[in-house]
């Protein structure tokens, strides 16, 4: 239940709480203002009598008149009780003779033109006028009665008209009130959550998010506290992580350099078994053992390779080197190699426009190497590989290709793999890029720089 408290959804439900007693309290005070105002209107006219009750007790009182005096008095008791009306007397002679609180301009002398034009004006109109004959006689002359229409509504009709602007303002004011506490309450989530976003999007220098303030104990706070509960998890992930990556790469050191011992002392006692005088079987698998041994020792040190450029402590040092002069240097001494297992080497090597390119000569020679030998190892059926240089307007580019079966298709001898990936680091850790294009017809790799542009 103290959960609940601190929770949004109780916040909220305040709000709505607020905004209704708000609203009650509201009409409170308007009835209670209403109340104290009765007492300060003088308003006899309280609708007592409805229009077509005061029009037959005006006719009534009116036919008993009989004398001035009669006039006079009926004219006072009904201004006693209606204040604010007018009443006049036209006697026989068509004169204006005796008035009370007249309020509209009458000429003093009426004829029965005008007498007409009056009736017809005032006919269901307002002011509410009724005219009636004074006496018995209609040569007695008439009298008029008049009273403004909205004297006779209700008190409580009267106050709602001329207090309904109150009534209105204190509605709207209550509807601001609570869309300001909406919005405020809104506005406070909105903050938070945007908070939260760009904390999320900030990265610590290990590349994680960074820890957040828990500020309250609610839906928000629960999301915070369960945000840094997932970035201290994947610290403490991302620490193991490297921990057991460190003991790989240590496993991986010593195992090499433990392997590549015996590796010589193998190969070693295979070369002084083949300076003997043994049959030929024999001298065929020795020949044999010493490939393989050869093939292991050179997998152990792409194993070394690869550990030392996973842990970024492979040495690199980038120079200018006259990239065409170093390839016809370098496949020179590859060209004995592939004519010995009986290879068609076509090699094509021309000058690049911007024949110089920043590398390191050590890295580039290892990239050449392991490349040249995976055509060894999986295009050995093919006989026949090709070595050219290519430029576009937006690169240049060393192209091997070979025609045997394809990297997918696997091989007798292993090992590409960790070979490639070697590539792979070292071109792009030379800023240079490559693509590689293997089908069952041959492979064709590509070791592409980009043109720089001159201003």
């Amino acid at each position: 239940m103290k959960r609940f408290f601190k929770s949004l959804l109780a916040k909220y439900i305040l709000i709505i709480l607020i905004a209704i007693f708000l609203i009650q309290a509201a009409y409170f005070i308007i009835i209670f203002v209403f109340f104290n105002l009765i007492e300060d209107i003088d308003s006899p006219e309280d609708g007592q009598y409805s229009f077509s009750e005061i029009e037959e007790k005006w006719h009534q009182e009116a036919s008993a008149i009989v004398s001035e005096e009669d006039v006079i008095q009926l004219f006072e008791e009904w201004q006693e009780v209606y204040p604010n009306a007018s009443m006049f007397w036209v006697n026989e002679d068509g004169v204006l003779d005796i008035q009370s609180n007249l309020q509209e301009n009458v000429p003093d002398q009426w004829d029965a033109a005008y007498t007409a034009e009056f009736l017809k004006r005032h006919y269901n109109n307002d002011p509410f006028t009724v005219v009636a004959f004074a006496g018995e006689n209609e040569e007695d002359g008439f009298i008029v009665f008049q009273l403004e229409r909205d004297v006779m509504k209700s008190l409580g009709q009267r106050l709602f008209d001329q207090y309904s602007w109150a009534i209105v303002t204190l509605t709207l004011g209550v509807v601001f009130i609570f869309i300001f506490l909406s919005l405020w309450f809104f506005r406070g989530i909105r903050k938070r959550l945007v908070y939260l976003q760009e904390a999320m999007e900030i990265r610590d220098t290990d590349g994680l998010p960074i820890l957040i303030e828990e500020k309250k104990q609610d839906e928000i706070g629960d999301l915070e506290k369960a945000f840094n509960q997932m970035v201290q998890e994947l610290r403490e992930s991302r620490e193991r992580e490297q921990e057991e990556e460190q003991l790989r790469k240590e496993l991986i050191a010593n195992l090499s350099h433990d392997l590549r011992t015996p590796l010589t002392k193998i190969n070693a006692q295979a070369y002084t078994l083949q300076k003997m005088d043994l049959p030929e079987e024999a001298k065929r698998s020795l020949k044999l053992a010493s490939t393989s041994i050869e093939d292991v020792d050179k997998l152990i040190e792409n194993l070394m390779s690869y550990t030392l450029l996973m842990a970024s402590k492979y040495k690199k040092e980038l120079k200018d080197l006259d990239m065409a002069r170093f390839l016809r240097q370098y496949l020179a001494t590859w060209y004995p190699v592939f004519e010995k297992e009986g290879f068609d080497v076509d090699v094509d090597i021309e000058s690049f426009e911007q024949n110089i390119w920043e590398v390191d000569a050590l890295w580039f020679s290892r990239i050449l190497d392991n490349i040249l030998q995976n055509v060894l190892r999986h295009a050995g059926d093919g006989k026949y590989i090709a070595v050219r240089t290519e430029s576009t307007d937006q690169h240049d580019a060393i192209v091997i290709t070979d025609k045997g079966k394809g990297m997918q298709t696997g091989s007798e001898q292993k090992g590409a793999g960790i070979g490639l990936s070697i590539v792979d680091m070292m071109v792009k850790g030379m800023y240079l890029d490559w693509e590689m294009d293997s089908t069952e017809q041959g492979t064709t790799i590509k070791i592409i720089r980009v043109k720089r542009v001159n201003n």
